[in-house]
């Protein structure tokens, strides 16, 4: 039996110049990981990332924290279709006030609520993306990402590895979900809003076949972290 642990990046530095960039919480996130698995005593015979400054980071931090004994002999590859879709072009094509960052302000100020006012617009333009009737306006159509997504999940089950970890981001984790439980598009959306930063999702392989061990599981910063541990961004 083969175990695959997708692990979303940490906070990622939003809002700023460069997204892909961990915050120093995120930092903290992925250390606290490393410390669960080493208490634990969880080994990796395989470990992959997204190809995206995040994923690394977050590899590099929560396996720092692990003794030798438990990565001894592991293979490490980066695999780019675990890399996120493109969210600001998907935000853009729904909301064109998105490239400007004074007008997207002026946008979401105009609510009581301006972080209420982003989750909308956002899924508005999941819904957008996914709804099949405006694919030619995206470099990667819903489709294309999720089979790009699968694809990558078929490689990484067929390798010859009893644990193989992912470090990716939570739209990967939400349609490789979709893929194992047969899910609808909206629950995926829907999913993708609670992942939290750092959790795990566990897939197991039984006789070639997939299934959800459990799913968004940050025990370990609810047990090891601060009252600000735990994010979605």
């Amino acid at each position: 039996m083969a175990h695959i642990y997708l692990v979303r990046h940490g906070q990622a530095s939003f809002g700023s110049a460069n997204y892909d960039q961990l915050s120093a919480l995120g930092f903290e996130q992925a250390r606290l990981l490393g410390q669960w698995f080493a208490t634990c005593r969880q080994d990796f015979q395989r470990v992959l990332t997204g190809g995206m400054q995040r994923h690394r980071q977050s590899a590099d931090t929560c396996l720092g924290q692990l003794p030798p004994a438990l990565l001894l002999d592991a293979d490490f590859h980066t695999d780019a279709d675990f890399a996120e879709f493109d969210h600001h072009q998907v935000l853009l094509r729904h909301c064109p006030e998105f490239g400007d960052a004074a007008a997207f302000g002026r946008l979401t100020a105009r609510h009581q609520q301006p972080q209420r006012a982003f989750e909308q617009i956002f899924a508005g333009a999941m819904t957008r993306w996914m709804d099949g009737a405006h694919d030619a306006d995206y470099s990667e159509p819903w489709p294309a990402f999720r089979a790009r997504c699968v694809a990558a999940l078929e490689r990484a089950s067929a390798a010859d590895a009893a644990s193989t970890i992912v470090f990716t981001s939570g739209g990967v984790i939400a349609a490789l979900v979709q893929h194992v439980l047969g899910l609808q598009d909206r629950q995926v959306m829907e999913m993708s809003w609670t992942l939290a930063n750092c959790s795990v999702t566990k897939l197991v392989r039984r006789s070639g076949r997939l299934g959800l061990g459990y799913l968004n599981n940050y025990a370990h910063l609810e047990w090891l972290g601060g009252a600000d541990a735990i994010t979605y961004k």
